[in-house]
């Protein structure tokens, strides 16, 4: 087993004549679950679009299951789910699944194995029931477990969910979070799930946290509730902003 599923050196992304994220170092070990976590528009979209290798502006060092990050090998291994849900409204779930599974794995040698794909990524994501309902009729929970249904075909390695759990009732949330542990415990998926919602950061295995475009810190929830001698993650949080805040004002030269 490889020692990272994703390591970042020296990673910044620079959009116009901003820097969105400022030199991140971390990595994410496989076959776990790390949440990114902070408040929104502090770069986790970027992060996760550099991650999969949609994202432009990006120098440094951004490897991704042994490759550079966005390497054509890398098309077959990793699932990306992105926070509007990305499904034609005029097929069916079935028909999403198939059409998105033909892409991935095309020929007609190829058309059992997909169908073997197809019908599981729908009961994993709870969807058997509207397999073959319009997209376009089905909830926005709904749409977004197809959404989460076409990046597990295939069974990709790495999973990137940014904020899949938006908007959704607890139960559905509790569901998903209890697939996601599934998929990390008896397949060795990597996932990397971003959100802006502290109390989900329990459910990780790993943190990552982060504030305007820097990595706060990196650690599991039970030693960042240590270090600041917290009970919950959300205190963690919010005691490294403060003691972020100190430090630059210290830093400070004066005038």
């Amino acid at each position: 087993m490889m020692n990272n599923a994703v390591r970042a050196d020296d990673l910044t992304v620079v959009r116009g004549r901003r820097t969105v994220l400022h030199h991140l170092g971390f990595t994410v070990p496989p076959g776990r679950i790390t949440g990114l976590l902070g408040p929104s528009g502090c770069g986790k979209s970027t992060l996760m679009r550099a991650i999969v290798g949609t994202q432009a502006g990006v120098t440094g060092t951004l490897d991704v299951l042994g490759h550079a990050a966005g390497h054509p090998a890398l098309r077959s291994r990793v699932g990306y789910v992105t926070q509007a849900p990305s499904v034609y409204d005029d097929l069916t779930v079935r028909q999403n699944l198939e059409y998105f599974a033909a892409i991935l794995d095309p020929g007609r040698a190829a058309a059992e194995r997909r169908h073997e794909h197809v019908t599981q990524a729908i009961t994993d994501v709870d969807l058997g029931s509207h397999a073959d309902a319009l997209a376009g009729t089905l909830s926005g929970g709904q749409r977004g477990r197809v959404s989460l249904a076409v990046a597990l075909l295939g069974a990709p390695e790495l999973l990137v969910l940014d904020e899949p759990t938006v908007g959704l009732d607890p139960v559905l949330r509790r569901d998903l979070w209890h697939l996601f542990h599934q998929l990390a415990a008896t397949r060795g998926t990597t996932l990397l799930v971003s959100s802006h919602v502290m109390d989900e950061a329990e459910r990780c295995h790993r943190l990552l946290l982060m504030r305007e475009g820097e990595i706060l810190a990196a650690d599991t929830p039970g030693a960042l509730r240590t270090r600041t001698g917290t009970d919950t993650v959300e205190a963690a949080f919010l005691r490294l902003v403060d003691e972020a805040a100190a430090a630059s004002r210290t830093q400070e030269p004066t005038r």
